[in-house]
């Protein structure tokens, strides 16, 4: 016999609805503003409706960490894990940081144990041959070394600016390369390397 106390209400279970479909789409939780937004209700509202849905065990969340609801009976790939999209790289200049740092839901495959990583999205097209064309986002591990031909974030202190390129050594100085046939190689004595891309995800985020 079915216990109907831990059964979802019909509006319960539409939120419930909305959260996985959200889950499946965008790889990271919706938050309370969205939810209510959808079905045009206040956010107490929506807050009502997702404590019901945790006291039935269907979902969970953190109290303290934004977009932290986890579905039980979401489909995210159990492969997949998330990291911080911290901001916007283009060809020079600094990083232009994300007000509201979301989350991107990545293979695991992409990030193996023991490193820091983190997410960039990609204004330009400077590496376009790559497969990194303008839009994408780009997973990076935070390192300071890097080999010939690794792609890096670019920290380029005489300029103050922060830039993605292959990078090589060459005799006290280095060659930052850009992957597109329109734009020239330059050289740079003074380079800080922040992190190396470890794969590119799609534009759809």
């Amino acid at each position: 016999m079915v216990d109907s106390s831990n059964m979802p209400s019909k509006k319960q279970a539409e939120v419930l609805a909305f959260i996985n479909n959200f889950l499946r789409k965008k790889g990271y939780s919706p938050s309370l503003v969205e939810i209510a937004g959808h079905f045009d209700v206040s956010v107490p509202t929506v807050h009502q409706h997702v404590s019901a849905l945790k006291k039935k065990n269907l979902i969970s969340s953190q109290k303290s960490k934004r977009r932290s609801i986890e579905s039980y009976f979401s489909d995210r790939p159990a492969s997949a894990v998330t990291v911080p999209l911290m901001g916007i790289i283009a060809a020079g200049g600094p990083i232009e940081a994300i007000r509201d740092v979301r989350p991107v839901e990545v293979p695991k495959s992409m990030v193996p144990l023991g490193s820091k990583y983190y997410a960039l999205r990609i204004a330009g097209d400077s590496m376009i041959e790559d497969g990194i064309p303008d839009g994408s986002i780009v997973i990076i591990r935070e390192q300071s070394d890097a080999d010939d031909g690794d792609r890096v974030v670019a920290y380029i202190p005489d300029r103050n600016e922060v830039t993605l390129k292959r990078i090589y050594k060459e005799k006290g100085r280095f060659k930052l390369v850009p992957s597109n046939k329109k734009l020239q190689p330059f050289y740079e004595e003074n380079v800080d390397v922040q992190g190396k891309v470890m794969g590119v995800i799609s534009s759809e985020f």
